[in-house]
């Protein structure tokens, strides 16, 4: 299991204070008639599963483009894997923060978008030949960030890159590595598909109680902690050195493309916004929700409606992030204090959603704040 740890010791006091201990398992307080089950359902049928499949759609196109690249490295090659593999890493956005079901069980996140990736461990796997990317020890040196690595990494030049699978004197093992870590993303997402539309799907939809180890309750926390340290500290704190004496600009996502920072930021911001909003994947109908929620539970804050005021946030964390460049490594190099005011935006709303939106619904953190881990 994914573990969990994320926000301050003023959080926990702050929740123990307001939320009594409930030792049968619920998350103690009244109940409400809030349709829990029609809520799971939107995000079931019209947001997760939809997401997973055109994420495995999109890595089978990556495979292909990566079987043509192999069969023969050019520059046309190279430029269309690299389009597939950017197309997928967008949709891996709406994705990652669905740490439940399998995706929990084997730590999917973990296998798919650790970054920085560690060159060593990829270059002594590629090395050895011998390696089971599966393993705990690898998770560094697989998934998205390594495949950044494999396709704008190995060199500074496009040229030299193409001689890296074609040329060199292990060139073949680059082609192996590179294989092998684009099928085991494909598995991977296939194996969590497969158990989505096979039995979990329902699983999930009916466990609709108000308890600790209810799917909406559950789920809430991994929406919390995804946007909390996925989205917030991954993305912007730990590379802008929120939680160290300096930054980071090597731990950005797509490090070596040099392009896509942003466009992976924004993105991810975008699935947050539109799961906290219902609002169906790849389409414009939306459902209950966090937001149909907190209407349906009239929940003001200081006189204005919570779940406006978290819209509002998303949305200024949003101008924020629009005016950095597309290259987050640059951005840190050249001007981190915008970085430094994108993360502020983004830590505003962890406190709208942390605090004052789980208190109303009536749901206790099930994770604790290391952000300087």
């Amino acid at each position: 299991m994914m573990k969990k740890i994320v926000l301050s010791l003023f959080t926990i006091v702050l929740f123990v204070a307001c939320t009594e201990s409930d030792d049968t398992g619920g998350s103690g307080g009244t109940s409400d008639d809030f349709n829990r089950q029609a809520m799971l359902t939107n995000w079931a049928d019209n947001i997760i599963i939809p997401a997973v499949q055109d994420l495995s759609s999109d890595l089978g196109t990556l495979s292909a483009n990566k079987d043509a690249f192999l069969a023969s490295p050019n520059q046309t090659t190279l430029d269309a894997i690299r389009v597939s593999w950017l197309e997928a890493y967008k949709t891996w956005q709406y994705v990652e923060m669905f740490n439940i079901g399998k995706a929990e069980e084997f730590n999917y996140a973990f296998q798919m978008n650790i970054y920085p990736t560690n060159v060593r461990d990829i270059q002594s796997n590629i090395s050895s030949g011998t390696y089971d990317l599966a393993s705990v020890n690898n998770n560094d040196a697989v998934g998205f960030p390594a495949v950044d690595y494999m396709l704008y990494g190995l060199s500074n030049s496009d040229t030299e890159i193409l001689d890296a699978y074609t040329i060199v004197s292990n060139f073949e093992a680059h082609k192996s590595y590179l294989s092998d870590l684009i099928n085991q993303m494909q598995a991977l997402t296939t194996t969590v598909l497969s158990d989505w539309t096979s039995n979990y799907r329902d699983i999930f939809v009916n466990s609709s109680a108000n308890t600790a180890t209810s799917s909406s309750n559950k789920l809430t926390n991994d929406f919390i902690f995804y946007y909390e340290k996925g989205l917030r500290a991954n993305k912007f704190g730990i590379p802008a050195g929120v939680f160290s004496t300096t930054s980071f600009n090597d731990k950005v996502e797509a490090f070596y493309n040099k392009d896509a920072s942003k466009i992976l930021a924004l993105e991810a911001l975008q699935a947050v916004q539109d799961f906290f909003n219902g609002k169906a994947y790849n389409a414009s109908i939306s459902g209950e929700s966090f937001n149909s929620y907190l209407q349906y539970l009239n929940t003001i804050k200081e006189g204005d409606d919570l779940s406006a005021l978290i819209n509002n946030q998303f949305n200024t964390a949003e101008s924020k992030i629009q005016v950095l460049s597309n290259d987050f490594s640059l951005q840190v190099e050249t001007d981190n204090n915008k970085m430094l005011e994108a993360f502020d935006e983004l830590q505003k709303a962890v406190v709208l959603l942390k605090v004052d939106m789980i208190q109303a619904m009536n749901i206790s953190v099930d994770f604790v704040d290391a952000d300087g881990d």
